[in-house]
């Protein structure tokens, strides 16, 4: 059985991946799913590059502005609900196209990875959260980036909610991250096209400095 294409463009802030992409939904009868990390939260406008109505061209986009700043909302749900959007645009008659920067999100939905659901133990946590304060979140970066390089390197040293979250992982089940992800992958319900972005560092920090002053002059007026 053939499987329906879904068209996934990824790259860094300001590539030009939002441009990019409603074009190209113009072209082909397209909406889109944003994998973007920070775009799925209300009110946060500023510093996520979330794209406005003017912007979106009269594009349906999912996954924006799903949930509230303080609330919970793991990888796992990302997939759950971002594959319920991919499935409403085919039942639609039109084309997936997937965008966002956030490498996490697009590699659970290509790769069909399930996360097992392991419960939090708040005095792991606390006790994390304790050695953060006294030595610093670099100090626990380093202690993961020793359990775990492979999932380290695609986290920043200043994400402290997923730094905490590769410790803990290998403090409840002994395994890391990586290795529950590699054992999780199935195969992909859809057939993904991926494409990606690449741009001259330079380039691409002129244009990220430039987008941080309109959002800012935009704020402003």
């Amino acid at each position: 059985m053939q499987k329906t294409k879904v068209i996934v463009i990824g790259g860094p802030t300001a590539s030009g991946k939002t441009r990019l992409s409603i074009e190209l939904a113009k072209k082909i009868d397209g909406e889109i799913v944003s994998a973007d990390s920070m775009q799925i939260y209300k009110e946060m406008n500023i510093g996520t590059a979330k794209p406005d109505n003017e912007e979106m061209q009269g594009i349906k986009h999912y996954m924006l502005d799903i949930i509230s700043p303080d609330s919970r909302f793991s990888v796992a749900n990302y997939k759950e609900q971002a594959k319920q959007a991919i499935q409403e645009i085919i039942d639609k008659g039109k084309v997936p196209i997937v965008i966002g920067g956030t490498g996490l999100y697009i590699e659970t939905l290509i790769y069909e990875i399930e996360f097992p659901k392991i419960e939090i133990d708040l005095e792991y946590r606390k006790k994390l959260e304790e050695i953060a304060n006294e030595k610093g979140l670099e100090y626990l970066y380093d202690k993961a980036m020793q359990i775990d390089k492979s999932a380290m390197e695609k986290i920043s040293k200043n994400d402290k909610k997923r730094i905490l979250r590769v410790l803990e992982i290998y403090h409840q089940t002994g395994k890391t991250k990586s290795e529950l992800e590699e054992k999780s992958r199935k195969e992909p319900e859809y057939n993904y096209k991926l494409f990606a972005i690449d741009m001259d560092r330079e380039i691409l920090y002129e244009r990220i400095n430039k987008r941080v002053d309109i959002m800012l002059e935009n704020r402003i007026n």
